[in-house]
Order: C-alpha cells, then sequence, then structure tokens
C-alpha cells in the first residue's frame, strides 16, 4: 500500500509541476498559495492514514518548492539567495522557467526582471542539473517485496509426480 501511494504522489507531482511550468496562466501567487494548501491536505491525509513512512510525501518536494517560489518576494540579490538555498528539488531550468512564467494578478505584485532571472542563473551556474525541463510522469519505481523466510524447511517439501520436476534432486 505504501509503494502504491508513494507512486500515485509522484504522478500528482510530476503533472501539477508539468502543468505549472507549461502554463503561463497559472504561474501567480495565488496559485503558490492555493497550491500549498492542497499539498498540505495531501500530506495530513497521508498522516491520518498513517502513510507518512511511505516516502509519498517527499515525492511532492519539487510541487512544495515550485509553490513557495511562486509565493516568494523576487526583487533583491537577498530573495535571490533566499531562491537558490529553498529551490534545491527544482532544476535552473526550472526555477528560471517558473519565473519567465510568473504573472502578476493585481496591482501590488510585480513582474519579475531580467536581472534579477540573471542573478538567480548566475548563483546556481555550479548546479550539474539534468538538462530537462519536465518531469516523467511514466517514471515507476521499483516494487519492492519484503523477505518472509518460511518456518518450514526444504527437506520436508513433498514434489508430487504430476508437477514433472524430475529435473529437480534433493541434496
Amino acid at each position: 500500500i505504501q509503494q502504491v501511494f508513494k507512486q500515485l504522489f509522484y504522478m500528482i507531482n510530476a503533472i501539477a509541476l508539468n502543468n505549472l511550468l507549461l502554463r503561463k496562466d497559472v504561474c501567480s501567487w495565488s496559485t503558490g498559495m492555493q497550491l500549498r494548501f492542497n499539498i498540505s491536505q495531501l500530506e495530513e491525509w497521508l498522516h491520518g492514514k498513517n502513510l507518512q513512512q511511505s516516502g509519498a510525501a517527499q515525492t511532492l518536494e519539487p510541487l512544495i518548492q515550485a509553490a513557495q517560489l511562486l509565493q516568494l518576494k523576487k526583487k533583491t540579490s537577498e530573495d535571490a539567495e533566499a531562491i537558490c538555498s529553498l529551490c534545491t528539488s527544482l532544476t535552473t531550468q526550472q526555477i528560471v522557467k517558473i519565473l519567465n512564467l510568473y504573472t502578476p494578478v493585481n496591482e501590488f505584485e510585480e513582474r519579475v526582471t531580467v536581472a534579477f532571472i540573471r542573478n538567480i542563473q548566475k548563483q546556481l551556474q555550479e548546479r550539474n542539473d539534468p538538462p530537462q525541463l519536465l518531469l516523467d510522469f511514466k517514471h515507476m519505481f521499483p516494487v519492492l517485496f519484503p523477505f518472509n523466510p518460511s518456518a518450514i524447511t526444504m527437506d520436508t517439501i513433498h514434489l508430487p509426480a504430476s508437477l514433472n520436476l524430475d529435473f529437480l534432486n534433493k541434496v
């Protein structure tokens, strides 16, 4: 069950983040607030079902950081440093794309300046990020089956002749 929910939450993360990276109309402060609220509801649900050890919440980390990026101030070099230290699960390309797509929805917000985006790129240039922008929502985590040793010893097992397993020999 834990592995199923980890996979499901990864797919939620990948699809939501990819939509955020492809749609200018959703890159705003209010969307960041809405995303953060919805993610906290998912985390609360995991906690209520005792699935916090499944790793499902950790798969949402890039989406959480993208939501926080939409909510942060984006003006000074201190803001740029805060963004760089906060957004460790996002690639440089993803951070820059979100900043470029950021669209103010009211008069109190301002567009992100080109100088600010260049400052971010300069600070993150040492990162060895993968070149891809979008997450692979078809990624599958390996299924792990726990090993439960049997109390039955091999020498007590009787193999019926009808199975035609004559090539097996007891040692």
